[in-house]
Parts: C-alpha cells; structure tokens; sequence
C-alpha cells in the first residue's frame, strides 16, 4: 500500500518515502539540483550520517541516455520512466525544455499515471506547465516562474495562477515559483512530513536561509 493510499501527513520513523525527480533536456539546473540536495541531505535534527537519510532520491528520464541540461551540464539519469521503483513524491522541474515536453504524451500519461500513486506531486518553475498539460492543474490554483505567469494564465485557464506566490500547496499538488523556489519547497515538504525542526536543521546543514512563513500559501 503506497503512502498516498495511506493518507499519511506526517511520516513514522521507519517509512522512507521515495522521491523520483524528473529530467529531460534543457531542464534548469538548480530547478532539480535544489530539491536533490534537500531531499537527499535531510535528517533529524542533530543526526549527520549519510546512513539515517530520510528520503531515497532518484532522478528519471524518459530514456537512459546522457541528458544535456541548461547551460550544458551532463547529467546521467538514475532511472527511466519504464522502470523506476514506485514514487511517493514526484517532482517536475521546468526550464526551457518543456516548451517541447509539454507536447511529449509519453511523458505527459507517465505524469498522469504517477500522480494517482504519489502522496505528493509537485513542480518547481515552468515544470507547472507540465502539471498543466496534465490536466492535474484543472480548477486549482498553481504557481510557476515570474516571467510565465502570463504564457501560463493564457495556455491553461482552468488554473488559476498565482503571480506573487512563492510556493501554493494544494494538499496533494504542490507547485513553487522559479528555479531557487524548489529550495524552499522541497524544505516545506520536509516540515510537511518530518516536522519543522528536521527541517530547519536540514537548512542549516545546507548553510541555507529559510523562513517558512509568509512564503506558502494553502488551499
């Protein structure tokens, strides 16, 4: 039984949720980089070893070929999108390649099909548009990166987009703002689930400043 079956909000200390981090070319770098290292650095407060991580975290692309990032790093998938271990959080980042992957159906039914076993789905930049095409965004209200809100509200208006909003948590579809916003949301989904102090402790391990409040706005 998957934890979205489950209904959990916050985890026990023996379940660790698996996190699948989307790849394709040309995504952003910091848009999956960020919230790798979130994920993949967190621990209780005060705990360092690499063996008490709380998350496994692994990246998936459509084929397990080299895939050429913005700016042109080179990052070798973990996984494919036909064999990955079963995911309960998602996460879709943006950056210019999903002007192209938005018309990618393969990718676009892998999404659909991943969000009805994840607990959470979520997106950081232009990596809504993919949610969007979707249809996960239908009568929701999403964000993505300042300079999209507009492309976004025109493209998909059965979503409400939310201009000045850092990170919209909508239960089971979290969606954040621009590049370095999936920092900040990838830390909320750590309070979200493991409480607030694992959280700040992870922040400071990252030497990160972060403040949850005012940023995330909830419906």
């Amino acid at each position: 039984m998957s934890l979205h079956e489950k209904g959990f909000l916050k985890m026990s200390e023996n379940i660790k949720p698996t996190v699948g981090i989307l790849l394709f070319d040309e995504v952003e770098v910091l848009d999956f980089c960020g919230p790798f290292e979130v994920f993949s650095v967190a621990r209780r407060p005060g705990v360092h070893n690499d063996s008490a991580q709380l998350f496994n975290v692994v990246t998936i692309a459509e084929t397990d070929r080299i895939i050429s990032c913005r700016g042109g790093l080179l990052v070798k998938p973990q996984a494919t999108i036909e064999q990955h271990p079963a995911l309960d959080i998602l996460v879709v980042p943006g950056g210019n390649g999903t002007r192209t992957e938005r018309h990618n159906n393969k990718l676009i039914e892998w999404i659909q099909q991943q969000d009805r076993q994840t607990q959470l789905t979520t997106s950081v930049c232009t990596g809504a548009f993919l949610l969007a095409e979707s249809a996960l965004l239908d009568q929701r209200h999403a964000t993505t990166h300042w300079n999209s809100v507009t492309w976004m509200k025109e493209t998909y208006p059965r979503t409400t987009v939310l201009a000045d909003a850092r990170i919209v948590d909508e239960g089971h579809i979290i969606t954040s703002a621009g590049i370095s916003a999936g920092i900040d949301m990838s830390l909320y989904i750590v309070e979200r689930l493991f409480g607030t102090e694992t959280a700040q402790w992870t922040a400071k391990h990252m030497e990160y400043e972060w403040h949850a409040r005012g940023q995330v706005v909830k419906y």
